[in-house]
């Protein structure tokens, strides 16, 4: 749906040669003409106007100086650096066009008609007059010569496979009659055919086609030969097929025209000479002639170049060139060139640019060249609001085929309606005011504007059908006459309209590289003539010009990517510098095929795209890889050549954030990206809708709806309270409804009538009811905008289902409860929680009393319903769990239920005594609680089943709380608690039970059996023990806790109740207690076990602390030192790769210090395996990890954590060591006292001293930069980076933190100093 839009023309009429022009080319490496006439050629340069080298043909006796001389063909040679010509006297001349000198490279006696080089100029076809082809190389040696004309089909001749003769055959819509119809004779060529042979190559050079007329017949006749000069195929008889001849870079058709009986028409052959497809010109049968027909490169034009049969009455015909496109299988007349009746301007020399696709060149016979540049662009209507109606104008001849796509997407070449005017349309634009920009002016080729607005009168909305009219098409209110143009057909361009009766438009300027701004008018004396109030002259070629509907800003870009800001609605018009925030002038880097003004964080700014896919905000590229976009109200749309559309909110954004957005691939919830199909184009964006308009490449339209922009159109909803538009617009794009909620929790719950009320709908209610959930999708799926504030949840520490579906059931049933029984229901059921024994009761409620309102949900209509929310076997056991017989009934009838299953077991139950009835319902529905609670009611003769339903449900907290503690039933339980606990073993609180209930016996035994000594003294003297078994009892209570180590509490029970105090003396020396062991021994009057025990065990004691420490000191020192020889290897290693490889070196990170690599270990670290381990064998895998072998991956960690182990054991010695110390020189050890002491304070400050190096200050921070004397540029470099990575892998170990030693306890003795 694009249109052709002229960026700029350029016309220059200073070259004056002699003669006319016969022939002309385009040197593609300086955009130089060469233009050869009878009399010479020469190479002109129009931008500059000057002649860059010239030639006399007559001069060398090429062409004959009388003027009669005919140039066939002009080919420049950029290989040659020279210019091939070929005259109709047969020769083949060279112009060198760095010397300006002629040579004839050949000649043909029988004269030349045609030349054509083949695309890679390594060929050129020569027809000559005998009727003969001639096929050379580009160093002009001969490679065959046939005749044109062959009776030969070719070698791509069609097989017939021989199934019976063709009145046999089936024939169609055509009928049998077919079979007896007489193949028409083919007419001879036109009077006006000049009978001269054409000759067209395809794109590739594998081809070429000749259209020649046949001697038999008299008519033209196509035949298509390959690169060898061998016949292919011969085209089948065309009655009236004319002489134009254009083969399609791309390959695939072959144009030239044909003259009907009723019209005139372009026809399309394959390469096998067979028609496939054709358009018809708009002009009667024998209006016009077609001259030529020429594809530009890249075969998206064809131009036909016309010309009038018949002369007017001043003697004169009238020339055209109209460009033609294809989509969806529809030719489109876009541009119509209509050069007038005087034969100076008419053209006689037309070709397109080999380097720029729409590029037109033109010469006509006053040696004037009209350069064209076309661009594509897509004609939108500018509005902002929702009265735009998001039209799109399509240029089709005469025709403007319009679709309004607010109202519905008709594929093209269909449209909404078609506008039809009297000349062929150029140009169309919109009308740049708010609420009118559904008005459009179109410039047609006789120089009229014809503006079209909507009716305003009132319109049916019905047709006589009873069709609906969707969109009203807009009707022609006024046509102005433009005074003052220049004859040049599109001497106007770049048309806008700014308001009613003021247009703005683009002319050439004085200068060829100036331009000149139009501001046109209505004449007071003439209303409908157009007239140039002022101008406004442009140091600058203008290309394009886009106008801001919002500010009003119209920017100008020139040629060389200058933009400039027009001030159009001063007193004095003029043109300014366009400047940013600062007052720095900014200008495109390149010129732009596509602009368009937006606001960006507040700032104009001006967009632009090129043909090279960069688009740019002023002069900052913001992506290289775009083929559309377009700008609607707040949002910035692109689509890319990777088949993604972004969406992007430009007030959220500033240029860099813009750049650094499409810079990125986006999320998983990333909101502004989509995929598109391969080549979508943006054809418009419906103003304040979710709508975008996309366009295949194969020209069919898709809609979709972006997400970016329904989320946009959602919150600007949901804030303006439509909750009825968000819903219907949610259910219909799949948007998940808690964004309703989400949105706004505060403002949804205040307004929670206004969305009852606007969906006015039972279903719609029930549908966002049972879509809720927990998850804040604001958080994960729709993440809110930047700069819109968060808004938190209730802070009740409810949660949101159960908040929202509480206030929307209070709501409903303050407003109807009995229009809203179906939705109180579901506000029930959807808890987080369901509340079904709630909602069972409202149902029996509805069939106990039914209501009398008009329209009220049944009871049978209500339990239906919830059958449907909730499985119908949980129904049925919450309506049991009831007990309400009548609800259970209902609710089995209406399940699939056999009566046979729950008729026997419901009259089971009604025979029961209620509480026990109730103990079997909670029962069956496994809540053992509420059974329980039931069956502790139903006296006597049910204990024994509670003490069973008890046991196996582990009941036994909540049965205690049921019955009095002084009852048997509480004492049975206590019991069986108690066993339940020693099984647990919990054999302590077994006894506390047991001992409470009044089972001494049983309770000594559990106190006995877990160590608990005073418990089980005291209960032993309660019940009470002869002296011999307490005796005996305490003797076995200290035997359990000197294996226990507990040889204070050992040595009390054989002391106090045992009466044996030698065996406590000696418990509390194995204990090393040694001050309570002197207290018994001089208590007892035992002072000779001080010499028989005591203090050998000192000396004993002395000898083996010592020794535990010089081991815990040698272990340290090893550990110690191979540490740092481990972080040696480890930082070097790092520091190697880093230089050999760069900063950016990926394994760069493996030589850290929190890594877990080292150079030149033998061990390989591979957690494959560990991810998948459950908790407890990963934290064992981690403990294996850390291996004290040299050389394991993570040696160094290991050190650190055996280097704290000695220093936490170590460190734990000071209280064992100073009452060792008191007591060896309390019996005058002071020798091993002092060795003791100096041996353990050595220790102490050694590891004390030893901490700072094992855990250094910035080792916690291993990501710190890394810095010094032994670092690198890339080292740094790499540390810098490695800061802005993530933390490192949690499979490696953490490092462990430094233990913190007990300065504070004092343990040294004084008198050992």
């Amino acid at each position: 749906m694009r249109n052709l839009k002229l960026l700029k023309s350029l016309r220059s009429s200073e070259l004056q040669g002699p003669g006319s022009p016969q022939c002309f080319s385009v040197r593609a490496d300086t955009g130089s003409l060469l233009i050869a006439s009878q009399y010479s050629i020469t190479e002109y340069d129009p931008r500059a106007g000057q002649v860059v080298s010239e030639a006399s043909l007559t001069a060398d006796s090429f062409l004959p100086e009388d003027g009669s001389g005919v140039v066939v063909g002009l080919q420049d040679l950029a290989e040659l650096e020279s210019a091939c010509l070929a005259t109709a006297s047969g020769d083949v001349v060279l112009f060198n066009l760095n010397t300006c000198q002629l040579e004839c490279v050949g000649s043909v006696d029988s004269g030349l008609t045609s030349m054509s080089w083949s695309p890679d100029e390594e060929l050129v076809i020569l027809t000559t007059g005998q009727e003969t082809i001639i096929m050379m190389t580009k160093d002009f040696e001969p490679i065959t010569e046939v005749g044109i004309h062959q009776d030969d089909f070719g070698e791509g001749k069609f097989i017939t496979v021989g199934w019976g003769k063709k009145e046999t055959q089936f024939h169609g819509s055509e009928g049998k009659q077919a079979a007896q119809k007489k193949i028409q004779e083919v007419q001879p060529a036109v009077a006006w055919d000049d009978r001269r042979p054409r000759v067209t190559w395809r794109g590739d050079g594998q081809l070429f086609a000749v259209s020649a007329i046949c001697p038999q017949t008299g008519a033209r006749k196509v035949r298509v030969w390959n690169r060898e000069g061998v016949l292919q195929a011969t085209s089948e008889p065309v009655n009236g097929l004319e002489q134009a001849l254009c083969w399609k870079p791309s390959g695939s058709l072959i144009a030239s025209t044909q003259r009907h009986p009723n019209k005139h028409s372009v026809v399309f052959m394959e390469k096998n000479g067979l028609l496939h497809g054709d358009f018809t010109l708009p002009f009667s049968k024998d209006q016009t002639k077609v001259k030529k027909l020429l594809w530009n490169s890249d075969s998206t034009v064809l131009a036909v170049w016309l010309e009038d049969m018949t002369a007017g009455e001043d003697g004169q015909v009238n020339s055209y060139i109209q460009l033609w496109t294809v989509g969806n299988y529809h030719w489109y007349l876009k541009q119509s060139l209509d050069f007038g009746r005087d034969p100076q301007k008419a053209p006689v020399c037309v070709c397109w640019d080999p380097e720029r696709p729409l590029q037109l060149h033109v010469v006509s016979h006053s040696w004037t060249s009209i350069t064209y540049d076309w661009g594509w662009t897509t004609e939108r209507s500018p509005g902002l609001d929702a009265t735009d109606n998001a039209n799109v104008a399509v240029i089709d001849g005469e025709k403007i085929l319009v679709t309004a796509f607010r109202q519905c997407v008709v594929p093209p070449p269909m449209c909404s309606f078609e506008l039809q005017l009297k000349s062929p349309v150029n140009q169309v634009t919109f009308l740049c005011r708010p609420e009118r920009t559904n008005q459009l002016a179109a410039f047609t080729a006789d120089g009229r504007i014809s503006v079209y607005s909507q009716d305003s009168g009132e319109q049916a909305d019905k047709t006589a059908d009873a069709f609906k009219i969707v969109s009203h098409p807009l009707v022609l209110q006024k046509t102005f006459r433009l005074a003052a143009l220049q004859d040049d057909p599109l001497a106007l361009r770049q048309l806008l309209w700014l308001e009613d009766e003021l247009f703005v438009g683009v002319s050439s300027g004085l200068l060829p590289t100036s331009s000149t701004l139009l501001m046109l008018r209505p004449v007071q004396d003439a209303a409908d003539t157009l007239a140039v109030r002022s101008t406004v002259e442009v140091d600058g070629v203008v290309v394009s010009m886009v106008h801001c509907s919002q500010t009003g800003t119209v920017a100008l870009q020139l040629e060389d990517g200058q933009i400039r800001k027009l001030l159009w609605d001063h007193p004095d018009p003029s043109v300014e510098d366009w400047r940013d925030s600062s007052s720095c002038s900014i200008n495109f880097p390149v010129s732009c095929v596509q602009t368009a003004l937006c606001s960006i964080s507040g700032e104009e700014h001006l967009l632009g795209l090129t043909d090279r896919s960069h688009l740019y905000a002023g002069d900052t590229e913001l992506a290289s890889n775009v083929c559309s976009f377009a700008v609607c109200n707040d949002f910035l749309l692109i689509t890319t050549h990777s088949h993604t559309c972004r969406c992007l909110r430009l007030s959220m954004l500033t240029v860099k954030g813009l750049q650094a957005a499409l810079a990125s691939d986006g999320g998983q919830n990333d909101e502004t990206l989509r995929r598109v199909e391969r080549g979508s184009r943006i054809v418009t964006v419906v103003p304040r809708d979710t709508r975008v308009i996309l366009q295949m490449p194969r020209g069919n339209l898709e809609t979709i709806h972006h997400r970016a922009l329904v989320l946009a159109q959602l919150r600007a909803w949901l804030d303006s309270l439509r909750f009825r538009d968000s819903f219907e617009c949610m259910r219909k794009l799949r948007i998940n409804l808690n964004l309703i909620y989400d949105h706004n929790p505060k403002i949804f719950l205040e307004n929670l009538q206004t969305f009852i009320t606007q969906l006015n709908s039972i279903n719609h209610i029930n549908l966002f009811l049972t879509e809720l959930k927990e998850e804040d999708t604001t958080s994960s799926m729709y993440l809110r905008p930047d700069s819109s504030p968060v808004q938190h949840q209730p802070a009740s520490g409810q949660k949101k289902v159960d908040v929202v579906c509480d206030a929307l059931r209070n709501a409903m049933e303050s407003m109807d409860p009995n229009k809203f029984c179906l939705c109180i229901l579901t506000a029930h059921v959807k808890k987080t929680v369901p509340e079904l024994e709630i909602a069972l009761q409202k149902v029996h409620e509805l069939r106990e009393n039914p209501p009398e309102a008009p329209g009220a949900v049944s009871a049978e209509e209500a339990l239906k319903y919830l059958l449907f929310l909730v499985n119908v076997n949980d129904l049925y056991e919450h309506s049991l769990g009831t007990y309400d017989f009548d609800l259970v009934l209902m609710v089995a009838e209406k399940s699939q239920k056999d009566p046979k299953e729950y008729l026997p077991f419901l009259n089971m139950l009604k025979s029961l005594e209620p509480n026990y009835q109730r103990y079997t319902i909670d029962k069956h529905l496994k809540r053992y609680k509420k059974a329980l609670l039931h069956l502790s009611k139903c006296g006597e003769e049910h204990f024994h089943e509670a003490l069973q339903l008890v046991k196996e449900q582990k009941l036994y907290s909540e049965a205690l709380k049921l019955y009095p503690a002084d009852s048997a039933h509480y004492k049975a339980l206590s019991c069986a608690y108690a066993e339940h606990l020693v099984e647990q073993q919990q054999a302590e609180q077994a006894g506390l039970l047991l001992w409470r209930c009044g089972e001494p016996v049983r309770a000594l035994q559990a106190f006995a059996g877990s160590s608990s000594w005073r418990n089980a003294i005291c209960v032993a003297q309660q019940i009470p023990l002869p002296p011999d078994q307490l005796a005996l009892l305490a003797r076995d209570l200290a035997e359990k806790l000197t294996e226990q180590r507990r040889y204070a509490d050992a040595a009390l029970l054989l002391d106090q109740y045992a009466k044996d105090c030698e065996e406590a003396i000696l418990a509390l020396i194995t204990g090393a207690v040694w001050e309570e062991a002197l207290r018994l021994i001089y208590m007892h009057n035992r002072q000779d076990i001080t010499e028989t025990n005591l203090k050998p065990a000192l000396l004993e004691a002395v000898g083996t602390q010592t020794l535990f420490l010089e081991a815990q000191v040698a272990t340290f020192s090893r550990h110690r030192t191979r540490l740092a020889v481990v972080r040696e290897q480890k930082e070097k290693a790092r520091l190697d790769m880093l230089d050999e490889d760069g900063p950016d070196c990926p394994d760069a990170e493996l030589y850290s210090e929190a890594s877990s690599v080292m150079t030149g270990s033998k061990y390989s670290q591979s957690n494959s395996r560990i991810s998948s381990r459950s908790s407890k064998n990963r934290r064992k895998a981690e403990r294996k990890k850390l291996s004290l072998k040299e050389g394991s991956p993570m040696e160094d960690k290991a050190l650190m954590y055996a280097l704290g182990e000695i220093i936490t054991t170590v460190d734990k010695m000071r209280e064992e060591v100073h009452n060792l110390l008191k007591a060896l020189v309390l019996f005058q050890f002071d020798k091993q006292a002092v060795k003791l002491q100096l041996a353990y304070e050595d220790a102490l400050q050694m590891m004390e001293a030893a901490v700072p190096e094992v855990w250094p200050e910035g080792l916690q921070n291993s990501q710190a930069p890394l810095t010094g004397p032994n670092s690198t540029a890339n080292s740094i470099m790499a540390s810098f980076q490695q800061q802005q990575r993530p933390a490192a892998s949690q499979q490696d170990a953490e490092v462990p933190t430094p233990p913190k030693m007990r300065n504070g306890i004092k343990w040294k003795l004084a008198v050992l100093k």
